[in-house]
């Protein structure tokens, strides 16, 4: 008589009589899986910009948290690695003098710049939807620049 034993996370099939060991490929967890850190943009010796890619996937921006610093000119290559959504980049804050719209087709890239003069924490988002349902930002395509 056998009997068959699942444990937790490994995914491991154990029979309890018998040698009969079957491996199953780990199961990883979500909650497992360790959170991005903020991105502290380096700023370019020669020409002095801030440079860095933001990928724009389903419904998430990588790296989700930029930091840069005040007064130095930024630029974003805003790449979208899906095959059919667009998305789009916004971020906008009249008092820092941030005002940027950009739409990005599936599997394109484009560039923005613009010079943060206002340090605080921005956040950056997808407005795109379809009639009816939640924005990409509802379903969590939003991130924060900070500008220190």
């Amino acid at each position: 008589m056998r009997v068959g034993l699942l444990s937790g996370r490994l995914g491991l099939l154990v029979s309890v009589i018998g040698v009969t060991v079957i491996g199953i490929a780990p199961i990883v967890a979500a909650e497992s899986a360790s959170p991005v850190p903020p991105l502290q943009v380096p700023v370019d010796m020669v020409d002095g910009l801030q440079r860095a890619t933001v990928v724009l996937d389903s419904y998430s921006y990588t790296p989700h948290h930029l930091i840069v610093q005040a007064g130095k000119p930024v630029e974003l290559f805003l790449t979208s690695i899906t095959s059919i959504t667009p998305h789009n980049f916004v971020l906008k804050n009249e008092a820092a003098g941030l005002s940027i719209e950009r739409d990005v087709s599936a599997g394109k890239t484009v560039t923005v710049q613009f010079t943060p003069t206002k340090p605080g924490i921005y956040s950056f988002y997808c407005d795109k939807k379809l009639l009816f349902l939640p924005s990409h930002r509802d379903k969590g395509m939003e991130g924060t620049l900070e500008v220190r």
